[in-house]
């Protein structure tokens, strides 16, 4: 009898946890397996990363392995996630190549799990954030900062009444706080945000990430109340609630949106005041004044080659700095590269386009190509016959079922009712498994035409 192949996965979503949690949990996986007389192939770990994240490098491999094993063990369904979306998803590929879910908690996982925990996945996440926003709005009242900090400040130490640390504490940073002073000045006295960078940068002083000064990291965005001259801390108000985040359903990543003036919440910190009453009313006159934006500031359409084409000099990004030119925006943006060529946009597709014409239907490297797709279109056949083989074993026993409770309702050896329920799920389950083998053959592989280069050549 072969023996059932078994993966563990294990994840924990808080960088306040430690990696023993998922250690932890590896180690109840195993004590299941051994009890069950599996083996074990692999074990799969995430750290640190929430359930709501799709795109995980643990449960990414242990997804391109399928095949590899039998059945994956976790200690709850909500471990390989807690979007419904994903772990309906998770469960359907798993389930497509012949794999069950195995949690310590519910046991066998089935579409009602997945239904069930799903939904109860994503009201946990809900329930979860609004408890956040509780906790932070509270926080901003008694004149705490809700979030990280600011350039320009430091945390404050301090022990609560009841021991715990009192978060959201800060104090100014003079030092950075010079640095803010200098860039409100400069700015209210007519120079760019991007002339205010380059002098920074040229002075050697760190940008707040400890790297170079950009245009943006000064000039921010007004909606969304942030970068240094949008800082109404910077002023003594603490400003929350001044965007949302939503998660975009097809790249599963946090997506920001500015909220209304009127939905922020406010408070005065006057201790916290780096820059006085009188510069800030005269920045925000000055913003008062730039209705819209200049055509230099508006979104440009991408290009074929944007975020493609990096400077020779800097490595830094090259992208479109006119109407239909392309440059180093290092030096545009921070002044310090001295790479000062730039290249239109029509010379740029040509010379890309015409290299990779030439050098891509080279005989080596279509041949490497040719090679390449045969080797992946026999993995994947080798892999559907697998996946077929599993899935014909299913559908042969789901028929032995159905005949044996056929013969059960001939023989009146049970309650009619109780047998129809079992031969409606039966009949069910079979009728997915064939499902699942007819998509076998829904995408046959395209065969590659003989001299495939020369072909392209002359068309």
């Amino acid at each position: 009898m072969t023996m059932t192949r078994a993966a563990i996965y294990s994840r924990y979503s808080s960088d306040r946890q430690s990696e023993t949690s998922a250690e932890d949990q590896a180690r109840l996986c195993r004590s299941r397996i051994e009890a069950e007389g599996w083996s074990l192939v692999d074990v799969f770990a995430d750290l640190a990363i929430s359930g709501a994240t799709r795109n995980r490098p643990g449960l990414n491999a242990l997804l391109e392995r399928v095949g590899e094993f039998d059945v994956v063990v976790a200690e709850s369904l909500d471990r390989l996630s807690r979007d419904q979306e994903d772990i309906a998803g998770i469960y359907k590929r798993l389930r497509f190549a012949g794999t069950r879910i195995v949690t310590l908690s519910e046991g066998d996982v089935s579409e009602l799990h997945i239904g069930l925990k799903g939904t109860m996945g994503a009201l946990f996440l809900k329930e979860l954030g609004e408890k956040t926003r509780r906790g932070q709005i509270g926080r901003v009242a008694k004149g705490r900062i809700p979030g990280g900090i600011s350039y320009g400040y430091r945390r404050v130490a301090k022990l609560a009444a009841d021991g715990e640390p009192e978060r959201g504490l800060r104090e100014i940073d003079e030092a950075q706080a010079e640095v803010v002073r200098r860039i409100f000045r400069e700015y209210l006295a007519g120079r760019s945000a991007r002339a205010i960078a380059q002098s920074l940068n040229h002075d050697g002083i760190p940008s707040p990430s400890g790297k170079e000064w950009r245009a943006n990291t000064i000039n921010g965005n007004r909606e969304r109340g942030n970068g240094i001259l949008h800082n109404e801390l910077y002023a003594g108000v603490i400003s929350y609630n001044r965007q949302s985040f939503v998660r975009d359903p097809m790249t599963r990543k946090r997506v920001a949106r500015p909220n209304p003036r009127e939905q922020w919440i406010t408070t005065a910190v006057p201790e916290l005041a780096i820059i006085d009453q009188q510069s800030w009313a005269a920045l925000t006159a000055r913003f008062g004044d730039a209705v819209g934006l200049r055509p230099e500031r508006q979104r440009r359409p991408k290009r074929l080659l944007s975020g493609l084409v990096q400077c020779g000099s800097c490595g830094g990004t090259y992208t479109i700095i006119g109407r239909d030119q392309w440059g180093c925006a290092t030096r545009r943006e921070a002044g310090t590269c001295s790479n000062n060529r730039s290249i239109t946009n029509g010379v740029l597709e040509r010379r890309v386009l015409g290299a990779l014409r030439e050098r891509m239907l080279q005989p080596d490297a279509v041949a490497a190509y040719i090679e390449e797709y045969q080797n992946s279109v026999a993995t994947d056949r080798q892999r559907n016959q697998k996946t077929r083989r599993a899935l014909e074993k299913r559908v042969a026993e789901a028929d032995r079922r159905v005949k044996r409770l056929t013969l059960a309702i001939a023989d009146g050896g049970r309650q009619f009712d109780e047998i129809r329920e079992m031969m409606t799920t039966l009949v069910s389950e079979r009728d997915r498994y064939r499902h699942e083998l007819a998509d076998l053959d829904a995408e046959p592989a395209v065969a590659l035409m003989p001299n495939l280069a020369e072909r392209y050549r002359r068309s």
